[in-house]
């Protein structure tokens, strides 16, 4: 896929679809990615060591396997050590990743991460966690391509939604709006997304969601679908 030109092709005029790989039937996940491909606009693909985030989630050789069977773009978000944050964007960037996000906690390398994307032609992103004020995402920027806000504790499903989680993606928006930035920054809203709190994420700023079961275990995914491009 072409450096980034395929953020500019995302929808514009509605929330883009942002699937989580992590709420797929991962013992059919063929399967069930070809089931929701046609409405999928960004595959969703968590990796978490234990140690940063308690879950121990997913490895190169997955999202190389995944990257055979579409052709959407590809958001591996890290949610790991600063020590192995370089070696693992080399890892996923050669398995297909069309997006990968660090954390801005991960600061001690962020700034050497970002010049890896850019040389590795990937997009960056960059993930806070729900206690991590906003304003720190602020001198990253203008560098990045995506801004995901956590909107619950890291890597623990099934959690509610944060009260501040709309307050804080407002104050994201003003930051990007206000970057500098010539190329389009996604604003992207992960946790917490539930049929009542997918309309205060949409009025606070949200131009994705990440879509767990919500997507993957929903009655009807067409029916499911028509109503998120509504909001």
């Amino acid at each position: 896929m072409p450096h980034k030109t395929w953020i500019n092709d995302l929808p514009k005029d509605r929330l883009i679809a942002e699937f989580s790989v992590w709420s797929a039937d991962l013992v059919h996940l063929a399967d069930d990615l070809a089931r929701v491909d046609e409405h999928v606009d960004i595959l969703h693909i968590d990796v978490a060591d234990g140690h940063f985030a308690p879950a121990m989630l997913f490895f190169p050789d997955l999202v190389a396997g995944v990257r055979k069977l579409t052709k959407k773009p590809i958001h591996v978000h890290l949610m790991i050590a600063d020590s192995i944050v370089l070696s693992q964007i080399e890892q996923f960037a050669d398995a297909g990743s069309d997006l990968i996000s660090l954390h801005v906690e991960n600061d001690a390398v962020a700034d050497e991460a970002l010049d890896l994307l850019e040389r590795r032609g990937v997009a960056a992103g960059m993930v806070l966690r729900v206690e991590t004020p906003v304003e720190r995402v602020r001198k990253y920027a203008a560098r990045l391509d995506f801004l995901t806000l956590l909107g619950t504790a890291i890597g623990v499903k099934g959690q509610g939604l944060d009260e501040k989680a709309g307050e804080r993606l407002g104050q994201a928006r003003q930051i990007i709006e206000t970057s500098g930035a010539e190329h389009r920054i996604v604003l992207a809203a992960d946790g917490g997304i539930r049929e009542h709190t997918m309309p205060v994420l949409r009025a606070a700023g949200a131009q994705t969601v990440v879509l767990g079961s919500l997507a993957f275990n929903a009655p009807s995914l067409p029916e499911r679908m028509t109503w998120l491009h509504a909001l």
